[in-house]
This record gives C-alpha cells, sequence and structure tokens, in this order.
C-alpha cells in the first residue's frame, strides 16, 4: 500500500476554502482576526485531514526550536536514568523539548551526536561528560551553546555545572564508617584520570582519616569490569588487615555492584566479615543480604536544576559560570552495622 503524503497547509487552505494566510493566523494564535465561520471550516478541515503543524518548521521560522540536547555518556548507569528523570520532567514543565543522545563512552559516538544536536539547532546542551575526549571537548568549545555539565567538570572549561556536594558526601561516608568502629578503610574507584567527582570523594576520604591517625587508610583504582582485580584488591586488603574490622567505600553504583559480585565470589560477607558503603542509592541495595548502605544523591533534583540553569542561559542570563552542589544522604543498612 502507498504510503499516504503528510497534509500541507495548502491542503488544509483549499479543504478550507480559504487562503494559506488564514491557516497560519489560526496556527499563530491570532484567531480573533478571522470570522466564526472560517474557524469552524479550518477546524473541520484539520480534524479531516488530521493535519499536525511541523513544531520545528514554525520554531526555525521564529529562530527557536525550544529543543534541548542531552549527551549522557552511558544510559544504562542507575544514576542517568535518574537524573534523566528531573530533567525530562523540567523540559516539560518549562516547554522544551529533549533529544537524548547515549555516546556509550564511545568517541565516534560523542563527535556524531554533538554534530547531530548543532544540525537540529538545539538551544542548550546539557553534558553528563563521562570520559568525554579531547576532540569532543574542543567540539563543545566551538559551538558556543548555552550549555551545563552534570556531575563531572571539564578540565579548563570554564561552563556551569551541577552535581553532588563531594566533600559533604564522601566526608559524612567515611565518618559514618569510623564512627561504626571500622580500623582500617578502602577507598575503591575507577581509574581516576581527571574525572574530578573521583578525585573530590578520594581526596575527602583522605582528609577525613587524617584526624584519626588510628585507622588504617588505602585506596585502589580497578577498571569497572576487570573481576579479577576487584577480586585480588578485595582479597589482599582483606588479608592485610585480618583481625581488624575493616570496610570498603565504593565510589560509585556501577562499581558497588562489582563489588558486592566480587565479595561474593572470595567468599565474604558484607556485614559480618567486611563492611560495605557505596556511593549512590541503588534499587536493589535494601535487599541484597542485610541491606548495603548507601550515599543517596538527589539525581532527580540534579538533572532539574541543570535544566533550570541552561534555559536560564538560553534566556540571556550572562553572569558568571556558576557551581551548584546539591548535599548527599547517608541511607544505613546492615552492611555497615555494628
Amino acid at each position: 500500500m502507498a504510503k499516504t503524503a503528510r497534509p500541507t497547509i495548502s491542503d488544509v487552505a483549499k479543504a478550507a476554502k480559504t487562503g494559506k494566510t488564514s491557516i497560519s493566523r489560526y496556527l499563530n494564535g491570532e484567531r480573533h482576526l478571522l470570522s466564526a465561520a472560517l474557524l469552524a471550516r479550518i477546524e473541520q478541515a484539520i480534524a479531516d485531514l488530521d493535519y499536525r503543524p511541523s513544531l520545528m518548521a514554525r520554531g526555525l521560522k521564529r529562530g527557536r526550536t525550544r529543543l534541548i540536547g542531552l549527551i549522557i555518556a552511558d544510559i544504562t548507569n542507575p544514576y542517568s536514568v535518574h537524573v534523566l528523570s528531573g530533567i525530562e520532567a523540567a523540559c516539560r514543565e518549562k516547554g522544551f523539548t529533549p533529544l537524548v543522545c547515549n555516546t556509550n563512552n564511545e568517541l565516534d559516538q560523542e563527535l556524531h551526536y554533538l554534530d547531530l544536536l548543532r544540525s537540529y539547532q538545539v538551544e542548550g546542551i546539557v553534558v553528563n561528560a563521562v570520559g568525554m575526549r579531547e576532540e569532543g571537548l574542543n567540539r563543545l568549545q566551538q559551538s558556543a551553546l548555552p550549555m551545563v555539565l552534570i556531575d563531572r567538570k571539564i578540565p579548563d572549561f570554564a561552563c556551569d555545572v551541577v552535581g553532588l556536594d563531594n566533600i559533604q558526601a564522601a566526608t559524612t561516608a567515611t565518618e559514618h564508617l569510623i564512627e561504626q568502629g571500622f580500623e582500617a578503610l578502602l577507598f575503591l574507584s575507577e581509574p581516576l584520570g581527571t574525572v574530578n567527582t573521583r578525585r573530590e570523594r578520594l581526596s575527602a576520604f583522605r582528609a577525613t582519616l587524617a584526624r584519626y591517625p588510628g585507622v588504617m587508610a588505602e585506596n585502589a583504582e580497578v577498571p569497572l569490569h576487570e573481576a579479577a582485580l576487584i577480586d585480588n584488591a578485595l582479597r589482599q586488603f582483606h588479608a592485610r588487615h585480618r583481625g581488624m574490622r575493616k570496610a570498603v567505600i565504593s565510589a560509585n553504583g556501577a562499581l558497588t555492584l562489582q563489588v558486592a559480585r566480587a565479595l561474593k565470589r572470595i567468599g565474604l560477607n558484607w556485614g559480618s566479615d567486611i563492611g560495605l558503603l557505596g556511593f549512590d542509592e541503588l534499587e536493589w541495595a535494601e535487599l541484597a543480604g542485610i541491606g548495603i548502605t548507601t550515599l543517596k544523591q538527589p539525581t532527580w533534583q540534579i538533572g532539574y536544576a541543570a535544566v533550570e540553569q541552561v534555559v536560564r542561559r538560553i534566556e540571556g542570563q550572562s553572569d558568571t559560570v556558576r557551581e551548584q552542589v546539591f548535599s548527599g544522604e547517608l541511607i544505613v543498612r546492615g552492611s555497615t552495622s555494628r
């Protein structure tokens, strides 16, 4: 069956027995300029033809698309999913449509989506810049579009940022473990690189423990999907501090899942054999054994605030670059209880 052509404004004008100018006035909210009889004919023609105006074309004609581009590094990450919920809510409230691009941490995809968003003439961009490469960052800088970064800063790139207060959160998490009587702590993260969130959390961990010289402090970097390396880091930490009360802080939710799997593999139980505290609240954390203590990020609020800020920039706000941080919430479960 041949595909039916999409009705045009000319088709509506012909069916309503009027000119395209009258149809444009109707669509642009100038209906007071039209007679009641003409209004009725236009409405009937639109209904009969099932006409849907092209919002993109209308927006471009006015110099506005009402589109906000979202560049997400890994849409499978629970953190990203929850942030997107806040982004979508803010876009809907403020009359924007989000265009979501998942780069899957791949350079070619980053560059492709940056060019694609520009071609769609988005009015602003919200970026979760996980692992973004230099070429991609250069494209971002050259775009001159209003932009807000979520969670991670870009070195040498002055830009609005919205995210967690990492210093407060990591300090709260570390002090909780000390208060629970743990004598040796391991801060486990993916390779630090230039990722400011990992560096800030590790720095706060070290600064906090510097005030408690009796507590042993260690940190290790492990790739997320290198199970053997994670197993080895945990096994060696446990062996080095045999007989002591010890715990692991996992730097993000994706790593917490891998740490939980690793502890199962090497025969250690969180709560009895070793403490476990993970950044990011995970839906399964309360169901895993006796439960896993987490540092919950206000992800919905972070996504919402990022859109609020990029809309302010779109509307012409030109004050200095702004960093907006939110406090985390410690949710205590059996994995760190005495």
